[in-house]
């Protein structure tokens, strides 16, 4: 985070809650008392996956377009995103009548392209590296004037994503633990801070796939590691942990572990078996991690933000074995 930026802040929150209410929704905390059954623990479930783009991204990306000085907006918005954050940016844009300029890996799944799409944003593909969308977001910030919105490391994004955990807090004051998805920890930075502001004593945890684990190792090591080359299904949590979240993250996150693939893909048939609900690979990792016994949990009352729910339903994972046999 640069030296003369202000930290994120319960302030900065509440801010972004005014500013996105009648543009976001309300999603549902949703339980179930034989998944409760199952893991000996109350379990509550923030369903981002009913969210507007279907993903808790629209909550940081409208956070964010609607506080652009009316100078600044003109010129549009820029960002590269893999799918969730480029759809909400793209909706965000059309409801201030703003252009928006979104470049997305040439491998994102055909229901997060069309998502975009329909937004009417301008698609730039790229090869699917970080450094290949910095490199084409940046040539259409130059060629375009359009601001950069980045998927997770900015204060505004952050203070957006921050709103579910407090209406998840608003409904079920008591919890003990919040766990919560990890890629480039926008939203587990913002859920910290609204934690950590609303009830001191509850532990925030963050889960990322064992194939992306750059989150964990990083706050184990005190500092930013490397990602390597992330290889897991769960696409939305692939990215590189920001500066500004891991600043947080550090001080405010509990701990960060990881799930299997196959573990992100049990959790997925079991939440749409019992709870009747369709969530993505990257929001299926809370549950992920309570079901494969990452973390003992038994006795407590937990709240787990399912982040998304933008899946192909002509390719389920856990169909393929079926149709390879």
């Amino acid at each position: 985070m640069p030296p003369d930026e202000t930290p994120l802040s319960w302030e900065r929150i509440a801010a972004a809650r005014a500013r996105i209410a009648g543009k976001v929704s309300l999603t549902p905390v949703l339980s179930s008392s034989s998944l409760n059954e199952l893991s000996g623990a109350q379990l509550y479930f923030k369903c981002e996956n009913f969210q507007k783009c279907g993903a808790f991204k629209a909550r940081g990306a409208s956070n964010a377009v609607f506080a652009l000085p009316d100078e600044v907006a003109r010129r549009g918005v820029v960002t590269h995103s893999s799918g969730n954050h480029a759809a909400a940016l793209a909706r965000a844009a059309r409801l201030r009548g703003i252009p928006a300029y979104i470049v997305m890996p040439d491998n994102t799944v055909q229901v997060k392209r069309a998502a975009v799409a329909r937004h009417g944003a301008e698609i730039t593909y790229c090869e699917p590296t970080l450094a290949a969308r910095e490199r084409a977001a940046q040539a259409l910030q130059d060629s375009t004037g359009a601001v950069l919105v980045h998927p997770y490391d900015n204060l505004e994004v952050m203070a957006g994503q921050a709103t579910a955990a407090v209406e998840l807090l608003d409904a079920v004051p008591e919890l003990d633990l919040i766990l919560c998805p990890v890629g480039g920890g926008g939203l587990l930075s913002g859920t910290a801070v609204a934690a950590r502001t609303l009830r001191p004593a509850l532990r925030v945890i963050g889960v990322e796939p064992a194939g992306a684990d750059d989150a964990a190792r990083s706050l184990r090591a005190g500092q930013l590691v490397t990602a390597g080359k992330p290889n897991t299904i769960a696409d939305g949590l692939r990215g590189l942990l920001g500066v500004r979240p891991f600043a947080v993250i550090r001080s405010h996150v509990a701990d960060i572990v990881t799930v299997s693939d196959e573990a992100i893909v049990a959790a997925m048939r079991r939440l749409w078996e019992v709870l009747k609900v369709v969530v993505e690979p990257s929001g299926a990792v809370p549950y992920a991690a309570i079901a494969a016994g990452a973390l003992e949990v038994r006795g407590q009352r937990v709240g787990l933000i399912l982040s998304g729910g933008n899946l192909d339903l002509d390719a389920l994972p856990w169909m393929r074995a079926v149709t390879q046999a």
